[in-house]
This record gives C-alpha cells, structure tokens and sequence, in this order.
C-alpha cells in the first residue's frame, strides 16, 4: 500500500489568538496534515514577501497544497480587498496545479469565533465595547481565557464540533442579505470581506483538516 503523503498547509496569522489556535490545530491533525506558521504575525504582503525571499518557503512552494490566511475583517480593511486579491491570485501560480488559498476570517475580534464553540449567535460587532462584550461572553465559558493563551484557546478549540456547525449557521443567515453562494468562492470571499455582517469562515478549513482524517 502506498504511504499517502500528508497536505503542506502555511498558516499565516495576524493577531496571537489566531496564532495559538493555529498551533492547536497543528496539534491535533499532525496525522493528516503538515501545519507550518512563521514566528511573526503578517498576511498577505507577509506571504508575498516571504515565498519570495525565504527559501523556506520558496523551495517549498511546488509542493505546497494550500495557504491559510487567519485574520479578523474590519470596515477598514474594505479598501484592501483588491490589493490582498491580487496577491491571493500571485501565491496560487506559485504551483503548477494551483495551490489552495483560503481566507479564515472571523468578524471583528477572534473571540467571535470562540464564542461560537458554545453559543449559536450573531450580534453586531464594530465598536470596542462590542468586541470586549464578545470577549466577556467566551470567558463566561471559560473564566481562564485570554487572548493568545495556549491553555485556555485549547480548552475551547476541543469544542470545534459545535463551533463548525454555528459558524455554517453564520454563512447560511446570509444569504436572504445578498450572500452571493454558499461556496468558497472569490466572489463570495469578496462580498464578506467587505461587508459588516457578522460570520466566520474558520469551520471550512477546520471541515477540510476534518475530511482528510476520514
């Protein structure tokens, strides 16, 4: 039988929340899937840069399988989409069949998207006030949570199983909004993007690593 090679996956990050569950998820699916994630935070003009000049990751990149951008959308960030679009279509050439980009995003604050392992939920999100209440909720669940910590992001990462079905909730409370497909698609990444509706897409990767055990 021949031994099945496990997917490359670069993860980059922007906030150390996004960075400690990242390395949970490299814990827990190191059997199927090879999980890498530099030291700094940084997206897409980090990736750009470093699949250019790394040979890390330059060497690497014919046998990369896909690239995860782990961030959290914010109104201001609207403007970007063109500019960080044109880099996602760069990083997917670097590979002849074309590796796999994929946008983890969560609206506003990672902790939205912790608080999705528990509750099924979708305020708005914009001020800082906002945010510190979504923040208050997670710890509501688990009193020892801060951002960036290991400990405590592990705590709520093992409740993925409820967090994957409350993030699809999300996506699917948009489409009577205008949510162009329920696809992961440039255009429907487009319109979250650059919207201000509530929702995450971290539940597809976390689907795909899910998949690749089966």
């Amino acid at each position: 039988m021949a031994r099945r090679i496990k997917p490359l996956i670069f993860v980059f990050w922007e906030g150390e929340s996004e960075q400690a569950y990242t390395k949970y998820l490299k814990s827990a699916f190191e059997d199927v899937a090879v999980i890498r994630f530099p030291s700094n935070s940084g997206l897409f003009l980090e990736a750009k840069n470093m699949f250019k000049n790394s040979p890390k990751y330059r060497n690497n990149a014919e046998v990369t399988d896909e690239i995860w951008f782990f961030f959290d959308t914010e109104l201001e960030k609207a403007v970007h989409w063109e500019r960080n679009y044109k880099i996602i279509k760069e990083l997917r050439k670097l590979r002849k069949c074309q590796i796999k980009v994929r946008l983890l995003m969560t609206t506003a604050c990672m902790e939205y998207w912790m608080l999705l392992h528990f509750e099924r939920t979708a305020p708005a999100i914009a001020s800082p006030a906002d945010k510190e209440r979504i923040k208050d909720r997670v710890k509501r669940c688990v009193p020892f949570y801060e951002k960036g910590d290991y400990g405590s992001t592990c705590e709520i990462a093992k409740h993925y199983g409820t967090a994957i079905e409350n993030g699809k909730w999300t996506l699917i409370s948009l489409v009577d909004d205008g949510l162009p497909t329920l696809e992961d698609t440039d255009e429907r990444n487009c319109w979250l993007y650059q919207g201000t509706h509530t929702f995450t897409t971290v539940h597809e990767a976390i689907e795909f690593l899910i998949e690749l055990k089966r």
